[in-house]
């Protein structure tokens, strides 16, 4: 994003790169909704506010394109007549600080006429607006000992780490870090240096990197898993600090009983951790008793057992972060202290991933207010609560716009002798639930257009196809009843719960009747829409007889 100035007039460029894997999507979105794709927004020094506001609103629009994923466009906006409306606060939020960055940054060039600061202070106003709409009641434990998260931070500070939060406990939520003064838009909440971040050049420089170089299909991120299986227990490690406030379990859905797994029965996240669990078991198998038989002096048997595998994984899995380095290398790696952060769906820091070659160091600024004493979030992806339970062991609160169920159609025996070039552009399907939609009406049904699209479609009903109005309902109302007998399955598998009382059951059963419970209201909402669209459609027939 740039901005360029000719004479009283400024142009702002909101351009869609061209290495997004979605930009031909997304491009041909910002055509269809009629706006420049060269990403131009012209703006003059003297305009009103109504004016000003409707600049605003426009690259609002813009923004929420750029700036979504696939859900955000597969459930999203499709059609030239509608406008770019709000479809999450994670887009909204991007889109927001996507805009008082590039306003922000017009002061480094000198131009800052009173319609920036207007600008910049209405993008600012919409960004308190979203921070004032979530609200939080989470009780903090003030008789939680913090001895080992406080001797991290001042290990932390002595290496160069400087920061603006504090770390307290949450009830039924563990630990988490607060904001220790009133933190605003674009502050720095944590800046940590190079020094204290644990990367695979670690590995590189012990005993153990010459023996594992030469194990076929050896990755950097297994690197990392033996070297920290063995590196916790060093009492000499610059990292025993760190290493020491980790926890002694991290209760993610690895490690999930029987119990908890014949709660899930029939549920996605049953088969998520399944295939997780074997695929680990697989991997300890195939590598750890090889090398401490072969290599015990380097890799010792004690430190190597499946629990301590297991306990390393989960390690990675929940605390390991994507990191872009000064010289363009992407690395997987922990950063102590950062993993204080917990995860929200509308969180407080969004762009952590890049190291600054300025000050070497990796800074997480803030895309959103954080007052004192409020704990701030990040984001550890657009990621699906299956996902969240398995690798990070918890379920985020509020509505997680990620909780898709993926289709697969066999279409093969229906009969498709139109023209198939008008086919939906999508090549995989999903649902999620109605009630995120307000698009209600008749073929609509609070349901993924995509999804309609291409159901109609592959029944032989395109949009210039020669049918009558009576047969596209008849052709309608068929998809409706097959998608309701879908998850009508789906429901059934999810056999009714059993009354429990919850006390006493493990955290780890608690969780999987939270999430299969989750998983029920969401497929109860698709096939209540289903139901209600077939009455819509129904009574549309009901006229054409009737006129008839």
């Amino acid at each position: 994003m740039a901005t360029y100035q000719v004479d009283d007039e400024f142009e702002l460029v909101m351009e869609l790169s061209a290495k997004d894997n979605l930009f031909e999507k997304k491009r041909k979105l910002l055509e269809l909704k009629g706006f420049d794709l060269e990403g131009k927004v012209i703006i003059k020094s003297n305009c009103s506010g109504k004016f000003l506001n409707s600049v605003l609103e426009e690259m609002i629009q813009r923004a929420r394109i750029i700036h979504s994923d696939e859900v955000d466009l597969y459930f999203g906006w499709n059609d030239a007549v509608h406008p770019v409306e709000f479809c999450s606060q994670r887009n909204e939020l991007e889109s927001l600080y996507s805009i008082f960055s590039l306003v922000d940054k017009s002061k480094d060039q000198q131009i800052q006429p009173k319609v920036f600061q207007d600008l910049r202070n209405a993008t600012l106003d919409l960004i308190h607006n979203i921070g004032n709409s979530i609200k939080e009641d989470v009780k903090t434990l003030a008789t939680r000992n913090l001895d080992k998260e406080k001797c991290l931070l001042q290990w932390g500070e002595s290496n160069g780490v400087k920061s603006r939060l504090a770390i307290a406990y949450f009830e039924g939520a563990g630990r988490g870090a607060i904001a220790s003064e009133d933190l605003e838009v674009g502050d720095t909440a944590l800046q940590i240096p190079v020094s204290v971040i644990i990367s695979e050049d670690l590995v590189h420089k012990t005993s153990m990197f010459p023996v594992l170089e030469k194990v076929e299909g050896m990755s950097s991120e297994t690197m990392l898993l033996l070297w920290s299986m063995k590196e916790k227990h060093d009492i000499k490690s610059k990292f025993k600090i760190y290493f020491d406030s980790l926890p002694e379990t991290f209760n993610t859905g690895l490690s999930f009983g029987i119990d908890a797994i014949m709660a899930l029965e029939g549920t996605l996240l049953l088969e998520e951790i399944v295939q997780a669990k074997e695929h680990l078991r697989s991997q300890y198998d195939d590598l750890i008793p090889s090398l401490c038989k072969n290599y015990p002096h380097i890799f010792p048997s004690e430190l190597y057992t499946w629990d301590e595998f297991l306990w390393a994984c989960e390690l990675w899995y929940s605390n390991s972060m994507k990191i872009m380095f000064s010289d363009g290398k992407l690395k997987t790696c922990l950063v102590p202290i950062a993993g204080f952060l917990n995860h929200s769906i509308s969180p407080h820091i969004m762009h952590y991933g890049r190291v600054d070659s300025t000050t070497n160091s990796l800074k997480f600024p803030l895309v959103r207010p954080c007052k004192a004493g409020e704990q701030c979030y990040l984001t550890y992806g657009n990621l699906s609560s299956s996902h969240l339970i398995t690798f990070y062991g918890f379920l985020p609160k509020g509505d997680n716009r990620y909780n898709v169920i993926p289709l697969d159609f066999d279409l093969s025996e229906v009969d498709n002798t139109e023209d198939t070039s008008h086919t939906s552009n999508w090549s995989t399907h999903m649902v999620r639930a109605t009630w995120l939609s307000n698009n209600h009406g008749i073929f609509h049904y609070r349901l993924p257009p995509p999804l309609l699209e291409h159901l109609r479609e592959a029944r032989g009903l395109f949009p210039q196809s020669n049918v009558t109005a009576q047969e596209n309902l008849e052709i309608e109302l068929e998809i409706l009843e097959d998608l309701q007998s879908t998850f009508d399955a789906m429901m059934q598998n999810l056999d009714e719960m059993e009354p429990l009382v919850r006390e006493n059951c493990d955290w780890d059963v608690k969780l999987a009747l939270d999430y299969k419970a989750l998983q029920r209201r969401i497929i109860s909402s698709i096939v209540n829409s289903c139901y209600a669209g077939r009455r819509l459609v129904e009574n549309d027939l009901e006229k054409f007889t009737n006129s008839g």
